[in-house]
């Protein structure tokens, strides 16, 4: 497959996603509905984030390497960074939901995600 054809089939899907988180946020009070309507809102927004990620950092990979074909060869690198990025966006919305996020522990957060980062970087 091409590097379009993925970028089309993210594209869609991170549309599709922002529109489920869009319509969780308008239409579900997490007051009423408890633990399933916060949990709809997280798997939404991890959805949405990690499609709007995994688009960044291909479209950075093209602009830094120049060529389709590096971007393409680095996809899966996008894709895991993209779902890193917005597992730690979500764990800090988590956090900061029940009022316990704080500086070191958004740095904690930072620091565990750069950790499983340089994990599979350095992993052959």
């Amino acid at each position: 497959m091409t590097l379009k054809s993925y970028l089309w089939g993210i594209r869609i899907s991170t549309a599709i996603s922002f529109a489920a988180c869009a319509l969780v946020v308008k239409q579900i009070d997490p007051q009423k509905t408890g633990m399933a309507g916060k949990l709809l809102f997280f798997i939404s927004a991890l959805l949405f984030l990690s499609g709007l990620f995994v688009l960044f950092f291909t479209w950075m990979r093209r602009a830094v390497g120049g060529d389709e074909q590096t971007a393409l060869a680095n996809i899966g690198v996008s894709f895991r960074q993209g779902i890193l990025m917005a597992v730690l966006a979500c764990l800090l919305l988590f956090l900061q939901q029940y009022r316990i996020l704080t500086w070191w522990d958004g740095a904690l957060a930072v620091a565990g995600i750069l950790l499983v980062e340089l994990y599979f970087l350095t992993k052959k």
